[in-house]
């Protein structure tokens, strides 16, 4: 039974993508089959990846989606990069934002990416799609082909209150285009546990939503650390096994199977 995670905040720098690498990694070291899509046009999921250059990369989700638009057959390999730490990964490019134009004309314009997603289900566990940082048609498509949202906020005042607007686009996708859509947790990154303000953050956090959605018990510390993996195209678990950040992320990856049983 594959899961598949939107990992999303249309607030940019939030370790949105840092997140997707590690949780994905993180659920592959415990033996489940994992993809990656990369649906940002700025390709950071891919650079993460080690593929520095997303802009010369052959097929894309960009490629994929406008086949299905196209009614043109897919294969399940099609566009599959495999990494050496044994998760696959559909790369992203600036075609995608093109792409989402393109969308706007297109009938049933929501349902592009789940009926890829669909086809890709019964070969892996989990699928974990790195959202853009924006409400678009790319998102509500990522949206409407997911099981679960996951939501990392950084523990600053503004990310906070910007999560109202996230949670009714969530709430809204549910009730008219995908009935099954939950939200597996909020997600706090970036924190300093050096300073009160990181508290004061968790804490408003889970009054103001705690009663209606779940915020992980696992925060993710605030780490230099996690901002070099992305250049050398590896995991926390390969750049810094024995760090804060790496133990944050294999607690995470246990929460989330866990929510699972």
């Amino acid at each position: 039974m594959c899961k598949v995670i939107s990992v999303t905040n249309q607030k940019g720098g939030v370790g949105k993508t840092t997140t997707t690498v590690n949780l994905g990694i993180g659920l592959a070291k415990e033996g489940k089959k994992v993809l990656l899509i990369d649906a940002d046009p700025q390709g950071s999921l891919t650079a993460s990846l080690g593929y520095v250059e997303p802009d010369d990369i052959g097929i894309t989700l960009a490629t994929i989606m406008l086949a299905v638009i196209n009614e043109e057959e897919i294969q399940p390999d099609d566009g599959i990069l495999h990494h050496e730490e044994n998760v696959d990964l559909l790369p992203a490019n600036i075609e995608l934002s093109a792409l989402e134009v393109t969308l706007g004309n297109v009938m049933s314009r929501e349902m592009i990416m789940k009926d890829y997603i669909e086809m890709m289900r019964e070969r892996y566990d989990y699928i974990l799609i790195d959202c853009m940082p924006s409400l678009g048609m790319m998102t509500i498509n990522a949206l409407v082909a997911s099981d679960a949202v996951l939501i990392p906020v950084q523990a600053a005042y503004l990310p906070v209150k910007g999560l109202q607007q996230l949670i009714k686009t969530i709430s809204m996708v549910k009730k008219r285009l995908n009935r099954k859509l939950q939200i597996m947790g909020i997600l706090l990154t970036m924190v300093d546990f050096r300073t009160n303000y990181a508290k004061d953050i968790s804490t408003m956090l889970h009054v103001t939503y705690g009663s209606k959605i779940t915020i992980f018990e696992n925060v993710i510390p605030l780490s230099v650390k996690a901002a070099e993996t992305s250049a050398e195209g590896i995991s926390i678990y390969a750049h810094c096994p024995k760090s804060k950040v790496s133990n944050a992320y294999k607690s995470l990856t246990q929460e989330v199977l866990e929510n699972e049983k």
